[in-house]
């Protein structure tokens, strides 16, 4: 009691560590920020606002969070910091009070073939050591439950020395592991259909082959068939002696020449699956995609039934379950499962486990399973998946950094996001979050608004404050915070449908639902409810479909090279390239950046990029150049009084101009911007790299390509993601003009503005997982609002004020 009364009569005078609450940012001028200075208050839930493009993920990706985690990897040794990605320092004058910054972004996880979630969360490890401990007939130690070790066994001989004798002993050495050999734990086997590789009825000299990239001149393919002595060249292939056609499909590599080169050579089958099959079928270019679809197709392993593990992994069962069928089982219900398990033994290892999986359910993933692949998961989904880890964390005074965490979320699950992140704070960490929802940014409590533009109109602060302060601020995000869409008077009438019969895609449960179309029809439902796997699932593989014309756009990224730009990746850089090569009479490669005129300096990259061992690599301009990637001599060359790099530096609405009316009239060009600008896009400039490109600009990219394509059906998910207040309703209005214009529009959706401008909402539901994947309701958005019978209908009734 007297050092509480002591404390009490002493002066409230703050400790100077108690001083530092604040983050500050003076003079940040990454990427499109012009000099912006805000001060950050630490312990709290910051909202950044703003349009798209107007510099949001900038200042908190590029500055706040790369500074933290630059100076963190500065504190290791000079040895292990070459074992790590090196960064730039941001272009900013003063950081001051950063903490550790943890990044939970939408970076979708990696697509390896053994990545699952159990994997990526060590739920999967806990599991093997529980059944390693529990299971019966006991197998082995937790590598005897893996899927991604193989079992092994090797015998020989050791020499031991003792003194001046040695000794020769005979050893044994096993390990069991759980992987099915089959599959090698990929769960998949493929096949290869032999008639898309070759036609065996030409010989390999009257070009056989019908492989992409396999030419007949080629060192490394064909050549090395033809000249093998292996085989006959002249022959056709359906001649073939049996041993001929061994060595052909599958025999092992085996050194050969052709012309006094070494090569190697080894049978057709193995050196597709080396070269083509073990890549990473996103990052393959277009055209190898599509052979490799339709020349492998992929089957459950008919070992180990799609699960990936030995038969004795399976074989050994706790309760009678075993470690493939917890895995199977939908997260929720794992977690009752776990729940039921009283082993003293495993006590605080079954404490770890059933966190982690409550975990799951509380952040709204109790719909998935433990062996869904980490790489079919949404943005959205991987973000939360990240979260998980950070929920039981004893660490504060953390910055915890978020990218959307609403994206992919129902307004019913957004509730839940907010008290997770509200946890975080109130543990005494900062929480930053980067978000367009209003739901989200109400929940702040300090907010800063960048814009009042996008792109060079925008990176600049136009409000820092309060919630309240920021509605009547004036500023672009303010005025459209309490906006709501009205429902629609009239709805268009269907000029016919799409019936999807029996589809059981995933959680469906074997439903039938007509879409109609030449309307607008928005597919909604709580996250997991299946409305994926209606549209992208069950909708593909309808007969229908391909008669319709379906154009599916949906969120996966772009993949592209810091070289590829808004210009290359619509086709807008082939005819800017033919008409500057018409009208200076010159080649049209010599207004490529990747071709011909290329600056030789830099080889068209505009920048220089010097290793520095140790320290942060460091990108400078080319001084040969300019930055402008081409050669002078190419720069000399003109149309309509700009040279190839001022138009590439032109935004999309500049260069509308100047291809439409203006100097250069090229009406292949000004459609092609004209789709850009249509989908928001104008800001953009017509040379910046991919890489810089925020996700909901990609995604707006695609659909302005896609926009080009001879469909009649347009497949749409979720195109709001990313998307400001202000956005929304241009989005809106796109979406009219693709159906006034005779298209039929199916948007996979949670924002209550599409769902209220719909002609037809089809609602699924009532959960997620297995409590989902049944139709809840099918009409009008006024009769769901008027019925209120789903979660969907209370949300949107509550958002349009009925």
């Amino acid at each position: 009691m007297s050092i509480a009364a002591r404390t009490d009569s002493q002066s409230p005078a703050l400790h100077v560590a108690d001083s530092h609450g604040l983050i500050r940012v003076h003079g940040a001028r990454e990427n499109n920020l012009k000099d912006v200075s805000v001060e950050i208050p630490k312990r709290r839930l910051t909202v950044f606002t703003g349009v798209s493009g107007s510099g949001k993920s900038s200042l908190v990706f590029s500055t706040i969070a790369a500074e933290s985690q630059r100076m963190i990897n500065e504190t290791y040794s000079a040895f292990v910091q070459g074992f790590m990605p090196t960064l730039a320092r941001p272009e900013v004058d003063v950081l001051e009070g950063l903490t550790t910054a943890i990044i939970v972004d939408q970076q979708r996880m990696g697509a390896d073939p053994r990545s699952t979630v159990g994997t990526v969360t060590d739920a999967n490890a806990m599991l093997r050591i529980l059944f390693s401990r529990l299971g019966q007939p006991h197998i082995g130690s937790p590598n005897a439950f893996a899927f991604n070790v193989a079992s092994v066994r090797a015998s020989g001989a050791i020499t031991v020395e003792r003194g001046a004798a040695t000794k020769a002993k005979a050893v044994t050495f096993t390990r069991t592991g759980g992987m099915c050999t089959r599959c090698e734990g990929r769960g998949t086997v493929s096949d290869i259909d032999l008639t898309q590789l070759y036609d065996d009825s030409k010989s390999i000299a009257e070009g056989a082959f019908t492989i992409p990239g396999w030419k007949s001149d080629s060192f490394w393919t064909v050549r090395v068939y033809a000249e093998s002595g292996l085989l006959d060249p002249n022959k056709p292939i359906r001649k073939y002696t049996k041993r001929e056609m061994q060595d052909f499909l599958y025999r092992e590599p085996t050194k050969v020449k052709v012309e006094g080169v070494n090569l190697t050579y080894e049978g057709l089958i193995p050196k597709i699956q080396k070269s083509i099959l073990s890549k990473d079928m996103e990052a393959m270019q277009p055209h190898i995609r599509a052979f490799v679809e339709r020349a492998v197709t992929f089957t459950s392993c008919p070992e180990c039934d799609g699960t990936r593990l030995s038969e004795a992994a399976r074989s050994s069962k706790i309760k009678r379950i075993s470690i493939a069928d917890a895995c199977a089982m939908q997260i929720s219900d794992l977690a009752e499962w776990v729940r039921g398990l009283d082993e003293p033994s495993v006590a605080p290892l079954l404490a770890k486990l059933r966190h982690t999986l409550e975990s799951f359910v509380e952040i709204g993933l109790g719909y998935l399973s433990l062996d869904r692949p980490s790489g079919t998961l949404s943005g959205g989904e991987a973000q939360r998946v990240k979260m998980i880890r950070h929920l039981g964390s004893s660490l504060t005074d953390v910055t915890y950094v978020f990218d959307e965490p609403t994206i992919g979320l129902h307004p019913h699950d957004i509730q839940r996001m907010n008290d997770l992140l509200l946890r975080l704070r109130d543990k005494g960490n900062t929480v930053l979050v980067v978000e367009h929802k209003p739901e989200v940014i109400a929940i702040a409590d300090h907010v800063v608004d960048l814009g009042p533009g996008a792109g060079t109109a925008g990176g600049t602060v136009c409000f820092e404050g309060t919630v309240e302060g920021l509605r009547s601020g004036g500023t672009v995000t303010g005025r459209h915070l309490d906006d709501r869409a009205s429902l629609k008077g009239t709805v268009r009438t269907p000029t016919g449908s799409l019936e999807i019969r029996g589809a059981t895609t995933h959680n469906l449960r074997g439903i039938d639902v007509d879409i109609p179309l030449g309307v607008l029809a928005v597919v909604t439902g709580v996250a997991g409810s299946g409305k994926s796997s209606l549209v992208h699932g069950s909708l593909g593989q309808q007969s229908g479909a391909a008669g319709a014309g379906v154009v599916s756009i949906d969120q996966t990224a772009i993949r592209g090279s810091r070289r590829s730009n808004p210009a290359t990746y619509t086709g807008l850089l082939d005819p800017i390239r033919k008409a500057f090569a018409k009208a200076n009479g010159v080649k049209p490669a010599l207004f490529s950046a990747n071709s011909e005129g290329a600056c030789p300096t830099c080889n068209g990259a505009g920048v220089l990029y010097t290793d520095l061992a140790m320290m942060a690599g460091v990108a400078t301009t080319c001084e040969e150049c300019d930055g402008k990637r081409f050669q002078a001599s190419v720069l000399d060359h003109h149309l309509g009084g700009r040279d190839i790099s001022e138009v590439l530096a032109m935004s999309v609405t500049e260069a509308e101009e100047f291809f439409g009316v203006g100097e250069a009239p090229t009406p292949a060009a000004h459609r092609i911007l004209g789709r850009l600008a249509d989908v928001g896009l104008g800001y953009l400039t017509l040379g910046q790299p991919l890489t810089t490109l925020s996700g909901g600009e990609r995604q707006r990219l695609k659909l302005a390509t896609h926009m080009a394509e001879k469909g009649g059906v347009y497949v749409l998910d979720e195109p709001t993601a990313g998307l400001h207040l202000a956005d929304v309703e241009q989005l809106l209005g796109l979406l009219d003009r693709l159906v006034d214009s005779g298209k039929s529009v199916i948007v996979v959706e949670h924002h209550q503005a599409v769902m209220a401008h719909a002609d037809w909402i089809i609602d699924l539901g009532p959960g997620a997982g297995h409590d989902g994947g049944r139709i809840v309701f099918e009409g009008t958005p006024a009769d769901l609002v008027a019925a209120r019978s789903t979660l969907t209908g209370e949300h949107l009734a509550a958002y349009v004020g009925a």
